[in-house]
């Protein structure tokens, strides 16, 4: 994409989060659904890149909120996966549909929950996005919460009406037998091979706590990671409740 078309321009204002070249951009002519040479949308870089004013820019000017980047990927889903709350709800405003589907059947609300974006599951929820639609694999969202072990995300869908507390409970409390660290070095190794150096990082949550698993190349630059809230006791205490709870 030659750096004189007005679509790179417009790329290229999105990438330095500059609100006023867009507007000029879209004032000239510019169109909103442009593409970038790998068919990646304008709309889909500012809502990954969590820019909610150049997202409201973009879908003022026209463009559609469930159109598909590079056909496989929902800007609904890049957002939520990355805990973008203001960027989620635009989209939503701008009316994209909550349950939108992306590539392997993957939703924003399979995303929120696997990463555990407590804000994002409310506002998709709270917008009709279904508590007990199964993610990819069948896993029902209760389960993915608490596999997550993400109390909050627990929490929200349970106020609006999630199935399967029982199966939920279950895999909380199978969590809580385990080494969190280690299993995160484990499904490394299986996607990635043995033998790699790696290094681990807590982080506090506002539940518990985020452990994450890198691991590195042969200059110590780490290239996979993969990470694991720690609040699974908190989780089966809610679903425990819950299930006594229930009629």
């Amino acid at each position: 994409m030659s750096t004189n078309d007005p679509a790179a321009r417009l790329f290229t204002a999105v990438y330095e989060s500059d609100e006023d070249a867009v507007v000029r951009l879209l004032r000239s002519g510019v169109s909103p659904e442009s593409v970038d040479e790998d068919g990646q949308t304008a709309l889909y870089l500012a809502a990954v890149s969590d820019q909610p004013g150049i997202v409201r820019l973009l879908l003022a000017a026209g463009a559609t909120p469930d159109r598909l980047s590079q056909g496989t990927d929902a800007p609904l889903c890049g957002a939520a996966c990355g805990g973008h709350t203001a960027v989620v709800r635009a989209l939503l405003a701008a009316g994209a549909g909550p349950d939108t589907v992306e590539e392997f059947g993957f939703t924003a609300l399979t995303w929120a929950l696997r990463r555990g974006h407590t804000e994002v599951a409310e506002a998709l929820l709270a917008a009709g996005a279904d508590p007990n639609r199964p993610g990819p694999t069948g896993q029902p969202p209760l389960v993915a919460a608490a596999h997550r072990g993400s109390p909050g995300c627990v929490r929200v869908l349970l106020a609006h009406g999630a199935q399967a507390a029982a199966e939920a409970l279950a895999e909380a409390r199978r969590w809580l037998s385990l080494d969190v660290e280690a299993e995160l070095h484990a499904g490394l190794a299986r996607t990635h091979g043995p033998g790699h150096p790696s290094a681990t990082h807590r982080y506090p949550a506002e539940e518990g706590v985020i452990v994450e698993v890198q691991l590195l190349d042969a200059e110590g630059r780490p290239f996979a990671a993969d990470d694991q809230q720690t609040g699974h006791a908190e989780t089966a205490a809610l679903l425990e409740t819950a299930l006594r709870a229930a009629p």
